[in-house]
């Protein structure tokens, strides 16, 4: 029907006769000639109604915006004082000749030339992905899935498909689960990762798999999460978690030079606990020059027993971090500052403003300079690495907590001030705890429980979890957690050892994994793999900061799409079927 899209239309296509199709992106009727803006996915091309042409011009007087029409046209070029250099196709104009005009809009819903509520981009979703942006977008994720199965496919990797209706197991979050009308009081689990079955696969010797897989979990949104999303999944035999590291950042690099033209470099491995102490965070974003620093020398001895009690508690800590250029801070702004960490859990925010270090305690203002000596006020400004025209921002408590508020200040305060530089900061995180608390004093998997331990016996962890780091690493790029993954568990002794201190009792294994379990004592290889969030990659690669963006029909923060209405309520009939009553029906 068409041949060639709107972009595609060049110079060198000069007195050719072309066919195009797609939507009008603007009209202007100048009263003799009438020119159209005609857009497709590839982009615009301008188009000329004669009013020579009777006929065609007043059929072409009718257009209005998106309507769906395909024009037939002779090419040619613009004259020189009218190239418009911010169009691909500006040296060039078609000039029609036939007019087929397939359907008409109504008014609407949403206005291409301004920003729209992200309600009304949602409910009309089919025609905010006509703009110009999110075609960008989706044609981005489109080349990044190309590219991936090419690196993949050229590294001996199998794309093998896993099932999506399968059995509940405990990754994190909460399953969505699928009511079977055969088996009644019987439910499938949509999988939240396939992770247990591409282990099989690594059993069964398939030593080499990747899937691009649509993952589900039940948990509350935010803008970089969806109860459905897309990840990049990878399993290897026979690799280390360096092998597996080296493979995939080489492939991370290429992607980021296709797609973003950057060269990521080689990249920076850090181990959990120094990214806790340095950034307060195990997904450090290292576009901010500045970070945290402990403070405890400066006030072990001093009197203000704010700073000089967690300074001596093993189990605390006093950590601050100095703001470039942030002594120009109104007093409105720290009080703000000082909100958002009481929010975070913390008591309070200590604050010294570095008006001039060369004059000493003279040239500091603090909200402590009553409490501590001028001494111990040089000395936490030195420590935090303050500079003249500085603030120094201060917290004190336990030092999980306080490092955690910490890093979410430093967040904060960069991306105010502007301190977040441009372009792509990558690194690996690597040595993470393999057990955390939960909030009922249990333990619990910090990544899942099939993650291998580091250089421990089954007995070993099992007398002391908590000392015990996980084989498990976090590709980190510009502060989002990218991709992540671990040596696996192939030691069946191994694994029902992390299910003891997890409290799943033998019975319990049995019964949600006795498959794994079984696999497991038929030789199994050793085994590692990897899955990277697709949409947060998509995300990172157009330069926005919401998944939304980047799924052509994404759900909102309430798990609903409001495009179709989803979810709805399902009929008697079908719940019947289902051997299903609903007894708490939302209002």
């Amino acid at each position: 029907m068409r041949s060639l899209y709107c972009a595609e239309v060049n110079s060198a296509h000069v007195s050719e006769q072309v066919t195009l199709c797609g939507w009008v992106n603007r009209r202007r009727d100048l009263g003799g000639l009438i020119f159209i803006d005609l857009r497709d996915r590839s982009g615009i091309v301008q188009v000329v109604f004669e009013p020579d042409n009777h006929d065609l011009h007043a059929k072409a007087s009718t257009l209005r915006g998106e309507y769906c029409i395909k024009v037939v046209g002779s090419v040619k070029a613009r004259p020189a004082d009218q190239v418009n250099s911010k169009m691909a196709t500006g040296e060039i104009e078609v000039y029609a000749t036939d007019l087929t005009i397939f359907n008409k809009s109504a008014p609407l819903p949403i206005d291409f030339n301004q920003d729209n509520t992200e309600e009304q981009r949602l409910r009309y979703r089919y025609l905010d992905l006509r703009r110009p942006e999110m075609v960008h977008k989706m044609t981005v994720r489109a080349y990044i899935t190309r590219y991936v199965r090419h690196f993949l496919d050229a590294h001996g990797f199998l794309d093998i498909e896993t099932p999506m209706l399968t059995k509940a197991t405990p990754e994190g979050a909460r399953d969505y689960l699928v009511p079977s009308r055969i088996h009644h009081g019987k439910f499938y689990a949509l999988p939240q990762s396939p992770q247990l079955f591409k282990q099989l696969l690594m059993i069964a010797g398939y030593d080499r798999y990747y899937q691009i897989v649509k993952c589900f979990r039940d948990e509350d949104l935010r803008a970089d999460r969806q109860p459905e999303f897309t990840q990049i999944d990878v399993e290897t035999s026979f690799m280390t978690s360096q092998d597996v590291r080296d493979i995939m950042e080489e492939m991370m690099v290429g992607l980021f030079k296709e797609v973003a033209g950057y060269d990521l470099g080689k990249l920076p491995v850090m181990r959990y606990d120094e990214a806790m102490e340095r950034f307060g965070s195990d997904k450090p974003d290292l576009r901010i020059s500045y970070e945290l620093h402990t403070l405890c020398d400066a006030v072990r001895n001093s009197e203000f027993k704010v700073l000089s009690a967690p300074a001596n508690d093993p189990d605390s800590r006093v950590v601050g971090f100095a703001v470039p250029g942030g002594a120009a801070m109104t007093r409105r702004e720290i009080d703000g500052y000082t909100d958002f960490v009481k929010k975070l859990g913390a008591s309070g925010l200590i604050w010294i403003k570095v008006n001039d270090l060369e004059k000493g305690a003279e040239g500091l203002h603090s909200s402590i300079a009553k409490h501590v000596t001028p001494d111990e006020l040089i000395s936490l400004v030195t420590m935090a690495n303050g500079k003249s025209g500085d603030i120094v921002f201060i917290g004190a408590g336990k030092h999980n907590k306080i490092s955690t508020v910490m890093g979410a200040l430093r967040l904060q305060t960069a991306k105010d001030k502007g301190l977040v530089a441009d372009g792509y900061k990558a690194l690996w995180v690597i040595d993470f705890p393999m057990f955390e608390m939960t909030e009922e004093a249990g333990l619990t998997a910090m990544h899942h429980p099939f993650t291998a331990p580091s250089g421990v016996t089954p007995e070993e962890l099992i007398a002391n979890p908590m000392s015990v780091y996980a084989d498990a690493y976090d590709l980190v790029i510009n502060g989002y957690e990218s991709g992540g993954g671990s040596v696996r568990i192939y030691d069946e002794n191994m694994q029902q050892a992390v299910f003891k201190v997890l409290g799943i009792t033998d019975s319990e294994a049995r019964e949600k994994f006795g498959f794994l379990l079984d696999a497991l004592s038929f030789g199994a290889p050793p085994h590692a793999g990897l899955a990277f969030g697709l949409d947060r990659v998509t995300m990172l690669l157009t330069g926005t900061d919401n998944i939304r963006d980047v799924i052509a029909f994404p759900k909102t923060t309430a798990a609903a799409c409001l495009m179709t209405q989803a979810p709805n309520v399902a009929s008697p009939d079908a719940l019947k079927e289902l051997a299903i009553a609903i007894t708490d029906m939302e209002q």
